[in-house]
């Protein structure tokens, strides 16, 4: 039986029940048998038939009726009927292909054309069956091509974007510490102590954007081939937040911006050390980039269902709505330079999201034109990871 196709017959003659089923057997289908409408129903949810040979008028339950009901149940509505019915009139035979049925044969039949008609009615389920799944892996293999292409278009984006960062704005700072730097050797005698020191700062100023950028392009090259790894540990959130208020505070001091931080002392997270202290510093530099002079920053944080939220906000020169998305997308060149006209590569804020994410955390940003921007990070938070443990 494993190996041969079910065919429910459903005739209220027991005579009629015994003539197919003997036929289905002579052309090895096996016969299963219903007197009416309602116990085909029934049987059908403990056996599902191939094919299904349904009389017309019968007791309780005529076949237009069930067959209506099967091809009402999504489940059911696949299998073959074949009408086998005494009812000649056209009308009848239009009524029952209208209802689902593949075929109408009439009372009283030839064997063998009843069973032709069987044969190609199975057949034809079978390549149907075939060609959906055929289908099914095609839109499978389509929705992977489209991934793939997605994947290759965010790759030549991030090829741009690297080459771009190195051939422009790579090349920037480098420029400005050979024309500084020559200034200072060949004029060093004719110039007074107040334009030295103007040159050494901006000297300093030059070395330090290019050496930001510089860390930002190496962390960001290794991420992208997945060569980095994630170490996730229990942080002190507050020894990072004034290791790197130390780090901006000469920038911050030369534009006259107040950096404050609320962070505790027993505020912590749990992320990859460096990969926080990456995102705070890039964070921290950008507040102080786009925050005129006399400007604050402030820090702080909270902790709320296992989740740190850590907020840098800025009384800077804010963004428009329309341009938040931008801010963390490598396919989108989206960079402004800052209130002291410093510039910017766009690449910290890309850098933040994919280290924020990879520590299972989140990143986003409120801002408003003109007064300032909130920029925040959801991670982990010490109790979370316990839960885990």
């Amino acid at each position: 039986m494993s190996n041969k196709k079910v065919v429910l017959v459903v005739d209220d003659h027991p005579q009629n029940l015994k003539v197919l089923g003997t036929i289905l057997n002579e052309n090895g289908y096996f016969p299963l048998f219903a007197q009416s409408g309602v116990k085909a129903l029934s049987a059908i949810k403990k056996k599902l038939p191939d094919l299904i040979l349904l009389d017309i008028l019968m007791q309780e339950m005529d076949g237009f009726e069930m067959c209506k009901r099967l091809k009402q149940d999504t489940t059911l509505a696949e299998i073959p009927v074949i009408f086998l019915s005494a009812k000649t009139e056209k009308e009848d035979v239009i009524a029952g292909l209208e209802l689902g049925a593949v075929d109408y044969v009439t009372k009283p039949f030839n064997h063998k054309e009843l069973m032709t008609r069987v044969n190609t009615h199975l057949e034809l389920k079978t390549v149907k069956a075939e060609l959906s799944q055929k289908v099914e892996e095609l839109k499978q293999a389509n929705t992977k091509l489209d991934q793939k292409v997605e994947e290759l278009k965010q790759a030549n984006a991030t090829k741009d974007k690297f080459f771009s960062l190195i051939a422009h704005d790579l090349k920037s700072p480098f420029n400005a510490l050979l024309n500084l730097s020559s200034l200072l050797a060949d004029n060093d005698t004719q110039l007074s102590d107040e334009k030295r020191k103007k040159l050494s700062q901006h000297i300093l100023q030059a070395s330090g954007s290019g050496y930001h950028l510089l860390e930002n392009l190496l962390e960001w090259s290794i991420s992208q081939t997945g060569r980095i790894q994630v170490t996730p540990a229990t942080l002190d959130l507050k020894e990072i937040i004034d290791h790197n208020i130390e780090l901006v505070g000469e920038n911050a001091g030369a534009k006259h911006i107040s950096i404050c931080s609320s962070i505790d002392d027993i505020t912590s997270v749990v992320a990859d050390g460096n990969m926080l202290d990456t995102v705070i510093r890039n964070l921290l530099t950008n507040a102080v980039k786009f925050t005129p002079t006399n400007g604050k920053v402030e820090i702080s944080a909270k902790t709320e269902a296992h989740e740190v939220e850590i907020s840098i906000s800025d009384t800077g020169v804010g963004i428009k709505p329309e341009d938040w998305d931008k801010l963390f997308r490598v396919d989108v060149s989206f960079t402004t330079r800052g209130t002291a006209q410093e510039k910017g590569s766009g690449l910290g804020l890309i850098l933040c999201q994919e280290f924020v994410e990879k520590n299972g955390g989140t990143i986003g940003v409120e801002s408003q034109e003109g007064k300032g921007s909130r920029f925040y990070i959801r991670l982990p938070s010490q109790e979370t990871n316990s839960d885990s443990l």
